[in-house]
């Protein structure tokens, strides 16, 4: 029997902490859906801000959010909270900070109505471009549209899905040690026990980038050190320690040589940067046209960005190696909703 998207019950799960700035927004998005979810269950991870008095401004007015509050959880435990007591056979994510298109949860719901098509349902996410700074971020790092069977869409997220609860108990839950990465361990295991997947590239939320180079290197060095913790090296890290390696080797002839010798490794890294930056360029020129003068402006600003997010990779893998190497190995499967 197929399922109808008006009549589908659909919980929509956040996990927040700290987001006195950006609840209000989420809130209202989300309420002012085409296809309003049922339910709103989020959990706070221990917000010291104002968080929880909005949304308890919420409930008060009558709308169906549910607060539940935990003393100190990172965002898998937090959406794994959520999902328990969430009373809906649905489940959509989306995170804090986030801003959905008012369409968002149709569009997901759509490619349910029948249910022998898919089983879990990945929207796409755009990168909020708020000044010359953060549309140069996007295109440095954050990944384009590629074709799918349902129009282009950026790579799976999180932040815009559509699942059964069957999906989440399957996968075991996410995991509850990490403070990022937890999501992409999910959508593998997801992925991983089967589950017939779909995009719906409509289905859009807008996404606030970091805005500073320092806000940028804070945010890089947790991704790298949860990274390493979730396994997930080899899908960034290895190419980035691969490039270096090989510039180390080039300045090795500086002992022999002496010192002027090292202006040949750092002109190969100049040149290889600008490279990596004309490569992000081109691969985001639809989405972000612009003309020659702009373009080289952007180098300008891309050149830094991407040397500050490998040096972020290496102060968080250099993180992981102090202070969380021991646990990890010492770590038996990983904490079960």
């Amino acid at each position: 029997m197929n399922n109808s998207p008006s009549i589908l019950k659909i919980s929509v799960v956040v996990p927040v902490r700290n987001e006195a700035q950006t609840i209000r927004a989420l809130l209202d998005g989300l309420l002012g859906q085409t296809l309003p979810p049922n339910e709103i269950v989020i959990t706070d991870g221990g917000s010291l801000d104002d968080t929880r008095a909005i949304i308890q401004d919420f409930i008060d007015q009558g709308a169906p959010v549910t607060l539940l509050t935990d003393d100190d959880s990172l965002p898998g435990r937090s959406r794994n909270i959520a999902v328990a007591n969430a009373r809906n056979d649905w489940v959509a994510f989306i995170d804090a900070g986030i801003r959905p298109e008012h369409g968002w949860l149709q569009a997901l719901a759509d490619q349910i109505v029948d249910p022998s098509h898919a089983d879990v349902v990945y929207g796409s996410y755009e990168p909020i471009i708020s000044s010359f700074f953060t549309e140069c971020a996007a295109i440095a790092y954050v990944p384009p549209p590629a074709a799918t069977a349902a129009g282009p869409a950026r790579p799976y997220s999180i932040a815009s899905a559509l699942m059964p609860r069957a999906a989440w108990e399957a996968a075991g839950g996410f995991p509850e040690h990490l403070r990022s990465a937890e999501d992409l361990v999910f959508m593998q295991r997801v992925e991983a026990a089967g589950f017939r997947i779909v995009r719906a590239p409509s289905a859009v939320v807008h996404w606030t980038i970091q805005p500073t180079i320092w806000r940028t290197f804070r945010r890089f060095v947790v991704y790298a050190r949860n990274n390493m913790r979730a396994g997930l090296w080899r899908n960034w890290q290895r190419r980035i320690f691969t490039r270096y390696a090989l510039l180390v080797l080039s300045a090795a002839p500086a002992v022999f040589l002496g010192a002027r010798w090292l202006v040949i490794p750092t002109g190969l890294w100049l040149i290889f940067m600008i490279a990596r930056s004309l490569r992000a360029l081109g691969q985001n020129r639809e989405y972000y046209p612009a003309g020659f003068i702009r373009n080289v402006f952007r180098v300008v600003i891309i050149v830094p960005i991407l040397a500050v997010i490998d040096l972020a990779t290496f102060a968080g893998t250099g993180q992981w190696l102090l202070l969380d190497l021991f646990e990890d190995r010492n770590r038996v499967g990983t904490p079960k909703h």
